[in-house]
C-alpha cells in the first residue's frame, strides 16, 4: 500500500474516531464514576505488570503514546505524565472531567515532539493499527524512551484473511467506489501476529514479556451465533486478538 494510501486511512480513520467519541460523551455524562473506576483498575494492573519487570520510580517520566479519550495515563502513578494523541485538543473538551490528570499534546506518534531518552516508561495500548505508520510510531517510541525504560505496547492482530480484506477495501475505495466496511475504515493495516512481531525488529528493545489471545479468539468466533457474514467468517478466520508485549530499553542507539 503506498504512503499516500495510508495517510488517506489514518485521517479516515482519525474522523471516524472523532465522531465515535462525541457520541460517547453524550451518554458518558451521569456516569464519570464508573467509568474513573474502570480506568483506574486498568492502569493499575498495567502498571503492576510493569513493576513485576523492573520497579517503577516515583519520579518516573511516563508518556502514553495514543492516550486518546480514555487512556492509561490519567491514572497511572508518576512524577511527569504526559498523553500524545492527534485529537488530544478534542478529548479535552469531551472529557474534562480526568483528561487535565495529565498533560495531553496533541501530535502524531509517527513525529514525537520529545528528546531522545525522555521518559522511563512508555505506554501505547491498541494504538498503532489505526495510524500512518505503525513501524515509525515504534521506532519513535524506543527513541524516547531511556536506557533500563520499560515499554508497554498492545496491538489487537488477526488472521491473514483480514489483512488481504482490508487492502482489496483500500483499492475499491481509492477508485471512490462507495461501499465502506466499518472495521476496514477505522484501522490502517490489520496485523497478524508476524507483522506485529516485525514492527519490533532491530531496535534495541528487549521484549521480556509477550502473550496473545489468539485462542481465545478462535474459541469464540467457534462459540458466536452467526448473525451475519462477519460471525461467519470469524468461525473460519479468528479476528481481533490482543497481542500485549512488555520489553525494555537495552541502549540509547
Amino acid at each position: 500500500m503506498t504512503g499516500m494510501g495510508l495517510r488517506r486511512r489514518a485521517r479516515r480513520a482519525l474522523e471516524r474516531q472523532l465522531d465515535y467519541q462525541r457520541r460517547k460523551a453524550e451518554t458518558v455524562r451521569g456516569r464519570e464514576a464508573e467509568i474513573i473506576a474502570e480506568m483506574i483498575e486498568h492502569s493499575g494492573a498495567v502498571r503492576d505488570k510493569l513493576a513485576a519487570v523492573r520497579p517503577i520510580p516515583s519520579d518516573a517520566r511516563v508518556l502514553e503514546v495514543g492516550s486518546g479519550a480514555h487512556g492509561l495515563i490519567f491514572f497511572f502513578e508518576g512524577a511527569e505524565r504526559v498523553g500524545v494523541d492527534p485529537l488530544a485538543d478534542y478529548y479535552r473538551t469531551l472529557f474534562p472531567v480526568w483528561q487535565h490528570r495529565a498533560r495531553t499534546v496533541a501530535a502524531c506518534g509517527e513525529r514525537l515532539p520529545f528528546d531522545d531518552v525522555s521518559f522511563d516508561v512508555v505506554l501505547c495500548d491498541n494504538v498503532v493499527d489505526h495510524a500512518e505508520n505503525p513501524r515509525r510510531i515504534v521506532e519513535e517510541i524506543t527513541r524516547v524512551l531511556a536506557p533500563g525504560g520499560l515499554l508497554y505496547f498492545t496491538v489487537n492482530v488477526h488472521h491473514v484473511f483480514y489483512h488481504w480484506a482490508a487492502t482489496i477495501h483500500a483499492s475499491w475505495r481509492a477508485l471512490a467506489i462507495p461501499l465502506e466496511i466499518a472495521p476496514f475504515a477505522d484501522h490502517t493495516v490489520h496485523l497478524t501476529l508476524d507483522a506485529a512481531r516485525c514492527l519490533f525488529v532491530g531496535l534495541p528493545l528487549r521484549l521480556v514479556q509477550e502473550s496473545d489471545t489468539i485462542e481465545a479468539a478462535r474459541r469464540e468466533g467457534r462459540s458466536v451465533r452467526a448473525r451475519h457474514a462477519g460471525d461467519t467468517l470469524k468461525r473460519l478466520f479468528f479476528k481481533n486478538a490482543r497481542w500485549e508485549v512488555i520489553g525494555v530499553k537495552t541502549s540509547e542507539t
